[in-house]
C-alpha cells in the first residue's frame, strides 16, 4: 500500500504540530508540539478548555490572597495555564513541548531568563522534566543572549521569530538547541513587497532561506536543530522535506496524510557538508548591521513581536473576565 505525504515525510523529518488543541494532538501524534500565545488564546476560548481555565485562575487567585489585584492575578495564571497545556501535551507526546515567554520581555534579557526560570520550575514542581521542554524567546539579539545563559544552566531553547541568516548563525553560534525560522511569514512579505501572487513551492523565498540555514549548519557542523515553521501550503513542507524537524498546523497535516505520491528528501546533511559557503561570524556589531540591512526580518521581527503581544493582551483580557465570573461563584 502506497505511503501518504506524512508517512513519508516523518522518515526523514521530525513531525511537530503547531497547536494547542488537544484533540488535534492527540490525532496525529508528532513527536513534539509547539504552542504560542496565539495558540493558546485560541484554546482558551474552546468550550472543553474552560474547566483548566476556571481551576487555573482560582488557584492563582488563592496562591496570591484576596489583596492581589485582579493584574497580578491574571499574570500569574497566565503563565500556569501555558504550563498546564504543555503538562496536557506532554502526556500525549513522547518528545517535547515549546512553552513561550511573554513576547513584551523580547528586548530584556535579565527579563527574559528570569520568566524562563520561573516557567522551569513550574514544570518542574508538577513532576516535568527540563529535557521535555523547549522555552521559546523571540530572536532578537537580546533574546538571543537570553537564551545563551539559559542553555548553560541546562534549560534548553526555540528561538522563534527567525527570518535572517544573521539571526540563525548568532543562534548557532551561542550554542541554542532549536531555531524556528518562519517560512511562510517571509512569503507573506515577498508576495507583499513585490505584488505576486505566488512562488513555485522551490523558489518561495521562506524555503530558500530555510534551506540556506540548514545548508550553513551542516555545513559548519553545528548543533542547533532546524525547525521549520509557520506554513502556508503543503509545497513548502516538501520542499523541505530532510529539515530537522517542521512544525505544522493540523490542517496542513491532514492535508499531507490525504495525499499520495512519492516525497523526494530535499535537505541532506552530507550534501550539505560538501558545499562551498562562506563562513560568517556575527557578534552584536554584525548582528545590527545585518538586521538593518534586511528589511524582511526587520519588518517580520517587530511584527511578528507586536502580533504576540496582541494576543497575550487578549488572553489578559480573557482571563480577567473569566475571573470576574469565578470570583462570583466562588463567593455565592
Amino acid at each position: 500500500m502506497a505511503k501518504n505525504l506524512l508517512e513519508q515525510l516523518r522518515e526523514m523529518t521530525v513531525v511537530v504540530a503547531d497547536s494547542g488543541d488537544i484533540q488535534a494532538i492527540e490525532a496525529y501524534k508528532p513527536r513534539d508540539t509547539t504552542t504560542n500565545p496565539s495558540l493558546i488564546t485560541a484554546a482558551a476560548k474552546m468550550p472543553q478548555y474552560q474547566g483548566m481555565v476556571d481551576d487555573t485562575l482560582a488557584g492563582a487567585r488563592e496562591t496570591l490572597g484576596k489583596d492581589a489585584t485582579a493584574t497580578q492575578v491574571v499574570a500569574l495564571a497566565f503563565d500556569r495555564l501555558a504550563v498546564a497545556l504543555g503538562l496536557k501535551i506532554l502526556d500525549i507526546v513522547p518528545g517535547r513541548v515549546s512553552t513561550e515567554v511573554d513576547a513584551r520581555l523580547s528586548y530584556d534579557t535579565e527579563a527574559s531568563i528570569v520568566k524562563a526560570r520561573e516557567l522551569i520550575a513550574q514544570y518542574e514542581a508538577q513532576g516535568a522534566s527540563r529535557e521535555r521542554v523547549l522555552i521559546k524567546i523571540a530572536s532578537t539579539w537580546e533574546g538571543i543572549q537570553a537564551a545563551a545563559v539559559l542553555e548553560k544552566e541546562g534549560i534548553h531553547c526555540n528561538l522563534t521569530l527567525l527570518f535572517g541568516i544573521h539571526q540563525a548563525i548568532a543562534c548557532a553560534e551561542n550554542g541554542i538547541t532549536l531555531i524556528s525560522p518562519f517560512v511562510g511569514r517571509i512569503l507573506d512579505w515577498y508576495k507583499k513587497d513585490t505584488g505576486r501572487d505566488s512562488y513555485p513551492p522551490a523558489e518561495d523565498p521562506g524555503v530558500v532561506s530555510v534551506t540556506s540555514i540548514y545548508n550553513y549548519y551542516k555545513n559548519f557542523g553545528h548543533k542547533t536543530e532546524v525547525m521549520g515553521a509557520s506554513f502556508r501550503n503543503i509545497g513548502e513542507i516538501t520542499e523541505l522535506a530532510g529539515c530537522d524537524l517542521l512544525t505544522i498546523s493540523p490542517a496542513l497535516l491532514g492535508e499531507l496524510q490525504s495525499t499520495e505520491g512519492v516525497l523526494e528528501r530535499k535537505l541532506d546533511p552530507q550534501k550539505a557538508a560538501g558545499m562551498s559557503i562562506e563562513k560568517i561570524t556575527v557578534d552584536k556589531e554584525a548582528f545590527d548591521r545585518m538586521h538593518a540591512e534586511n528589511r524582511m526580518a526587520t519588518d517580520k521581527l517587530s511584527e511578528g513581536i507586536a502580533g504576540f503581544t496582541k494576543a497575550l493582551e487578549t488572553l489578559e483580557e480573557i482571563l480577567a473576565t473569566r475571573l470576574t465570573a469565578v470570583e462570583a461563584r466562588l463567593a455565592s
